[in-house]
């Protein structure tokens, strides 16, 4: 009489781990991210439509800054710029037209005004696009000021622990229970006339402490692994481990609450302007059109589409592509193997004789 095998029988949980170390074999930690990120349609659409939505911006009616005296400024391709004040055509209407001829429409123009014009005449396309060049620029500046002090606080203060953990946190706290929309209005009011960038700089400075604190549990446990013991005895400096050794462990942690803080900046500068607070005038943003134009919403309601639309694509462009950076960076979210690639595995397992 035969005797029954005993080997054990792969099961679906084996074949996934096998799938997946075979996917990352030889590659790098950072082909690895990439990999993962790309595999993500929604995280790759949005960066694609972010991408569109920033060239469209600062190529259509130039770019025109300046930051403590600098002036920078150059010409767009679109007809006219934000502060020009054309005929008024089509009754301020758009004369944006996608309905072909053969379904009744009047083909697919652009026209003179595709976005409309406002109460005054100005091209609500080129003024759109000054507010969208506006409001990026504030989410660029708030994401690089608050992750740099965010990380320096969070890491420092995790690292060393002690009165120096106290002392950052005790700040920390009383940054946070400051509601963060008074400190733009009043600031904001004060700034807000200087610019984009300054208003920026005054929101970066406020906006740090969720990313502190993320930064500081996240140091907290890498400071007690092996690497930055091993770091520690090969005669490391403080400055090097936390740099060097410990950062770059974190920087899944940090990148992905950085999207979310460009997200939440734009949001902030549009209810900063709307409320008045924001982006002076003669400046715009898109807060800003949206307050300038709250009065005509029953009669030209075109004017809120568009600047409103912006808003919405921006914000979720960016909340897409920080949901495909978690799931780039994190080792446990793992990708479902498909019904033919799990097949293989359980085919070449060893079955009861």
């Amino acid at each position: 009489m035969s005797k029954k095998s005993t080997a054990p029988v792969a099961g679906v949980t084996d074949a996934e781990n096998n799938i997946a170390n075979k996917e990352v074999e030889g590659l790098s930690q950072g082909q690895i991210v990439r990999r993962r990120f790309f595999r993500h349609k929604g995280a790759v659409i949005s960066m694609i439509s972010l991408a569109f939505i920033i060239v469209l911006a600062f190529t259509a009616v130039g770019f025109d800054f300046s930051f403590f005296g600098i002036q920078v400024k150059t010409p767009g391709w679109w007809l006219w710029t934000w502060t020009d004040i054309p005929p008024v055509q089509n009754g301020g209407q758009p004369t944006l037209s996608l309905v072909p001829e053969w379904l009744g429409g009047a083909g697919v123009t652009l026209g003179l005004h595709p976005f409309g014009q406002d109460e005054i005449g100005r091209d609500t396309f080129a003024v759109v696009m000054r507010g969208t060049q506006q409001s990026i620029v504030i989410m660029l500046i708030v994401g690089v000021i608050a992750t740099a002090i965010g990380t320096v606080i969070g890491a420092v203060s995790g690292y060393y622990r002690g009165w120096v953990d106290a002392v950052l946190m005790r700040l920390t706290d009383m940054v946070i229970v400051i509601p963060l929309i008074v400190i733009g209005a009043v600031l904001g009011r004060a700034v807000g006339g200087l610019g984009a960038a300054f208003l920026a700089v005054i929101i970066g400075l406020f906006t740090w402490t969720g990313l502190a604190r993320l930064v500081r549990a996240e140091v907290l446990s890498l400071r007690e692994r092996e690497f930055v013991d091993a770091a520690r005895v090969a005669g490391a400096s403080d400055r090097r481990i936390i740099f060097k050794h410990i950062l770059p462990n974190a920087i899944g942690v940090i990148i992905v609450n950085t999207t979310l803080l460009m997200a939440a900046a734009i949001l902030l500068e549009t209810g900063l302007s709307f409320l008045g607070f924001g982006v002076q005038p003669p400046d715009t943003s898109l807060g800003v059109i949206i307050s300038q134009n709250q009065a005509a919403f029953a009669t030209r309601p075109w004017l809120f589409w568009w600047p409103g639309a912006f808003i919405i694509a921006i914000a979720l462009c960016i909340n897409f592509i920080g949901d495909g950076l978690r799931d780039a960076f994190d080792p446990r979210q793992k990708r479902m193997p498909t019904a033919r690639a799990l097949a293989k595995p359980k085919a070449a397992a060893p079955t009861a004789g």
